[in-house]
């Protein structure tokens, strides 16, 4: 196997953090996708038994969760630190978050189920590939933004206020503001009188 980071001395983990390729094989990498996942379990089980507790859980395993946020699960996410959620948005059944990346959600924003936002990538190239190389690029929702059942958003992307993405939508590049997306990839199709 080539030695891909020769002379770099970071670890897979500072690599990662950086933004840069890095291997998923540091142990401090694995801590924090087990906590994420146990987190993520606890979560699931506290919100159908006691909804404070459950508030409580998702604040330990997100990074931000504004006033007014709801999350029905089951969330899978990689870390869930690298998520913030603003005050109003609501999230329904099913979210993947890879959140490798940072992964922002506006305010007053309607996520609905099975919406997959990806931070993650994986190298073109076979060699890097076949090494088990992978980098992630941020994702960033705006305010007010609705994304339809379905949908997924590719790393890297931006989608601007009150924009809409219909379901099943594949949002490969950053979306304007105050426009419907549909497709794969997703094309703008109307526009909308912003406020």
């Amino acid at each position: 196997m080539t030695d891909h980071f020769a002379g770099d001395d970071r670890t897979n983990y500072e690599r990662m953090t950086a933004g840069d390729l890095y291997s998923a094989d540091d142990p401090r990498i694995d801590e924090g996708t087990y906590r994420a996942t146990q987190l993520a379990v606890d979560y699931a089980n506290a919100y159908v038994e006691d909804r404070d507790a459950a508030r409580v859980v998702l604040g330990e395993l997100l990074g931000e969760v504004g006033d007014g946020v709801e999350v029905r699960p089951p969330l899978w996410v990689d870390y869930g630190s690298n998520i913030s959620i603003g005050e109003g948005t609501f999230v329904n059944y099913g979210l993947t978050a890879l959140d490798v990346a940072p992964i922002t959600i506006g305010r007053s924003c309607q996520i609905a189920t099975h919406v997959q936002l990806l931070t993650p990538w994986h190298p073109v190239e076979p060699g890097p590939r076949r090494d088990g190389l992978e980098a992630a690029s941020p994702i960033t929702i705006g305010d007010n933004v609705w994304i339809g059942g379905g949908a997924i958003v590719l790393p890297g992307v931006t989608i601007g206020d009150n924009a809409v993405v219909g379901a099943g939508s594949v949002v490969t590049r950053d979306v304007p503001g105050s426009v419907v997306v549909v497709g794969n990839p997703a094309r703008v199709v109307k526009h909308l009188d912003a406020e």
